[in-house]
């Protein structure tokens, strides 16, 4: 008979340690170097000598949280928000707002060091992109927990460091119209008779509407509908409530706009960006950029920087619903969308089609897969446009013949396969034009950076 032994969890003695700061990493938590390994010190600043303790031992690293700050950095403030030593949602709220930027500055610096070695690149910063620092998020997801011991509802975002839900009273940077959901919503649910079946509240901003989509996996109660109804009808917000089969159900037939895209009924929202003259509609599962502030000074100066002429076709890979695709085909003579994304790439076709841009031309495809047999992959460009998710786009910078293009943008929501990434179109023979931050998530550790890169 054999014997099978479960290996023992080690447990990490919590001792605790007086450790200086050195610098932020990209995701904003302290470095220092203790007990000859690295050591990730969560809310501590460079400069500052803290007393933290250990919360994890690793073969080449150690992970530590602040017990007291003994010597404080100039640019430590109070955060401003209640919830912050409890809620993951912000992790810079205890870091000047400038300062937040500075780092992440001094953050990206390093990962194009550690990446690219000896080439000693320069990345010629330009001025960032900011954010006002709170009421900023147009969409945000708000989870609903029901603890059946304690016979209550947990309302608000995961705990750090955890999947736990907690509790929110209030969060600043959400757009103004939700300042008082959580008032509205933390009694309301109370009330409920099916309310257990919620799952989340999806919040979305718009110039014209604010809406809040309910999620739940079972039926809710007619009399619960309408309780939900009445209290947003109070507070001006429009309300859909998703079913467990993905169907919509309205309340109210202004909620959103309904349209025939491919013959298929889509429920659809919009946002405009005036500066191009163009309308947006997108649906419940489309990506749009959170910061919408943010996102039209991005769009601008991707095309300021590119300088387009009018004879000149662009590659726009990770292309979403058009966001960059649509306001660049107003310049140039063609563009190409590429898109993983089907209900995206739909949505890109109709917002070309609403705004009457007909040279722009979109086709749905994973970039992650070989794409030599494609009919777009062996076309001449221009001009490369990458804005890919977090994992990067590595496998396709592989395969495309980057020398064929003149210029090429990048711009990434992750340093680290920006760095990553940067490399091949370096050895390709590019310099580095410009680079530039981009304050999508201010008080957060993202770091959302706009890189150009031109032929040598």
């Amino acid at each position: 008979m054999a014997l099978f032994f479960k290996p023992q969890k080690k447990t990490v003695v919590k001792r605790k340690q007086q450790l200086t700061i050195d610098t932020l990493n990209h995701e904003g938590i302290g470095i220092t170097r203790v007990n000859k390994k690295v050591g990730f010190v969560e809310g501590a600043l460079p400069g500052e000598t803290v007393l933290a303790t250990l919360t994890q031992s690793k073969a080449k690293f150690e992970r530590y949280t602040v017990n007291k700050v003994i010597t404080p950095s100039p640019y430590r403030v109070q955060p401003f928000c209640v919830h912050y030593n409890v809620c993951g949602g912000c992790q810079l709220q205890h870091l000047a707002t400038e300062q937040q930027l500075a780092e992440k500055q001094k953050a990206v610096n390093s990962l194009f060091e550690k990446f690219l070695g000896d080439a000693k690149i320069d990345l010629n910063w330009q001025s960032v992109i900011n954010s006002q620092p709170l009421s900023y998020r147009r969409t945000a997801r708000i989870a609903v927990f029901y603890d059946k011991n304690k016979k209550e509802y947990l309302f608000g975002y995961r705990q750090k460091g955890s999947k736990k839900i907690i509790n929110i009273n209030s969060c600043q940077v959400l757009e103004s119209c939700f300042n008082n959901i959580f008032d509205v919503f933390h009694p309301l649910l109370a009330r409920l008779k099916t309310g257990q079946s919620i799952t989340h509240l999806q919040l979305y901003k718009t110039e014209v509407l604010a809406l809040i989509i309910i999620r739940h996996i079972k039926p809710l109660s007619e009399k619960d509908i309408n309780l939900i109804a009445l209290e947003a009808d109070k507070n001006g917000w429009k309300i859909v409530f998703e079913g467990e089969t993905g169907q919509y159900k309205f309340t109210d037939k202004n909620a959103a706009i309904q349209a025939v895209i491919n013959n298929k009924s889509t429920y659809i929202l919009h946002y405009f960006i005036n500066e191009f003259d163009i309308k947006f509609n997108f649906s419940f599962d489309n990506f749009i950029q959170v910061n919408h502030k943010v996102n039209r000074a991005m769009l601008k100066q991707a095309i300021d920087w590119l300088n387009l002429k009018n004879d000149e076709k662009i590659l726009d890979l990770f292309c979403g619903i058009g966001n960059f695709s649509l306001p660049m085909a107003q310049r140039v003579n063609k563009v190409i969308g590429i898109e993983g994304v089907s209900s995206s790439v739909e949505m890109a076709k109709f917002n070309a089609q609403n705004n009457q841009i007909e040279n722009a031309k979109f086709f749905c495809q994973d970039l992650n897969e070989p794409m030599a047999k494609s009919s777009w992959f062996n076309e001449e460009y221009d001009v490369l446009v990458l804005d890919p998710s977090r994992a990067g786009a590595f496998d396709i910078l592989s395969q495309l013949k980057l020398k064929h293009f003149s210029r090429i943008l990048y711009v990434s929501c992750d340093p680290v396969t920006l760095a990553r990434d940067s490399k091949l179109i370096v050895d390709a023979g590019f310099n580095i034009s410009k680079t530039g931050l981009m304050n999508m998530f201010p008080h957060t550790g993202h770091v959302e950076t706009m890189a150009l890169f031109a032929k040598s």
